[in-house]
């Protein structure tokens, strides 16, 4: 007889298909444990566009300040370099001097950009502070891994960026200067702070052009950003199934908990039946415990109660017990319905339940 084949079957085609697949939004919790790993989208490209056009701006409208600053300082550096000695002290002074008189023409510069890259930043994150990104990891040295990188799709977005912004600029600056071409043969016979404002306004509408242009492109970039950070984000099913259980707990294991809790109570309640005075039942559906102080209750208390088969049960310990039971069905349903464990019966019950009291009591003087 010739051998059966013998077919093998890859059991992972059983399990579950949705294991693998990312395809569920980021919940709350994977959304803030990825901010404080420090792993939040932003676009480079968005924040140096604003930086650009902001700076700009800034240089443009400082440069006639800093252009007379300047002016003033060659002037009086002339006077008191053919008054002084050019010595050590002089040329520490003289260092020390042009140092504090940059300081005070580029600042409003420096300032203005310093805001602007802190507020578009965070504009577009928020605060975050995480030590996780300066944590070395060994992965990073992969070379395969580096390879990956290289050539990955980010890469490429990249390096089409790159060169869509190269393009646009050159285009923007062969434009501008092609259109003022006749200003520089002009500039020859300027003296040096007209031409400056020449060609200063000239590179600052160049460099507003740019920067607008490099906006729109970082807007886009932002946009694509988003949309790599969300993907990055995205849970498979059985993710969610798993961090649900972590937060909310097993429900296999709050329904045993909420089992052990029930039973627990029943335990309780059960052990009270022997310790009490009387058993008020309807016969069969319904029985109410009750248990009188005079020293220490102004009424008497429901210490258990319980609907079938609990009735049964309470009954039969009730009677190993040699607790008095009492067959009152209008009354054993409403204690049943309107009191809780623990709590007194209420007034209008009063005279009802004196009277089982009444009866409990002579029963137990005649035994």
């Amino acid at each position: 007889m010739a051998e059966e084949p013998i077919i093998l079957i890859n059991l992972q085609l059983f399990a579950d298909g949705d294991a693998g697949e990312k395809t569920e939004q980021a919940t709350p919790r994977r959304r803030e444990e990825a901010r404080k790993k420090g792993q939040v989208f932003k676009s480079n490209d968005l924040n140096s566009a604003v930086i650009l056009t902001v700076g700009s701006v800034a240089i443009f409208l400082t440069l006639p300040h800093v252009l007379e600053s300047f002016k003033a300082f060659t002037a009086l550096f002339i006077l008191d370099r053919s008054m002084q000695d050019f010595t050590n002290e002089y040329a520490l002074d003289l260092w020390i001097e042009t140092l504090w008189v940059m300081g005070k023409m580029l600042f409003s510069i420096f300032l203005a950009t310093f805001v602007t890259a802190l507020l578009v930043t965070y504009l577009q994150v928020g605060f975050v502070f995480s030590t996780e990104p300066l944590v070395p990891k060994l992965e990073r040295l992969n070379p395969v891994e580096g390879f990956k990188r290289i050539f990955s799709k980010r890469a490429l977005v990249e390096l089409l960026k790159s060169l869509l912004k190269v393009i646009i600029t050159g285009d923007i600056v062969y434009s501008e200067i092609r259109k003022d071409l006749e200003i520089f043969a002009c500039m020859v016979d300027m003296d040096i702070l007209p031409a400056l404002k020449v060609l200063s306004s000239m590179i600052f509408k160049i460099a507003l052009k740019v920067g607008v242009v490099f906006i729109v492109i970082g807007v886009l970039d932002y946009i694509y950003q988003w949309y790599e950070y969300e993907k990055s984000l995205k849970m498979s099913k059985y993710e969610i199934k798993q961090e649900y259980k972590e937060t909310e707990g097993d429900p296999q294991i709050k329904t045993r908990q909420r089992q052990i809790q029930r039973q627990a109570a029943m335990q309780r309640m059960m052990a009270e039946v022997p310790k009490a005075d009387v058993v008020i039942t309807n016969p069969t559906h319904f029985a109410v415990v009750l248990k009188y102080e005079a020293e220490k209750m102004e009424a008497p208390v429901v210490v258990a109660k319980g609907k079938d088969f609990i009735a049964l049960k309470i009954k039969e310990i009730a009677s190993e017990n040699n607790v008095i039971i009492v067959e009152n069905p209008p009354l054993a349903r409403t204690l049943f319905f309107a009191v809780d464990i623990g709590q007194q019966i209420p007034e209008e019950m009063y005279q009802a339940v004196a009277e089982i009291i009444a009866y409990v009591y002579k029963q137990k003087k005649i035994v």
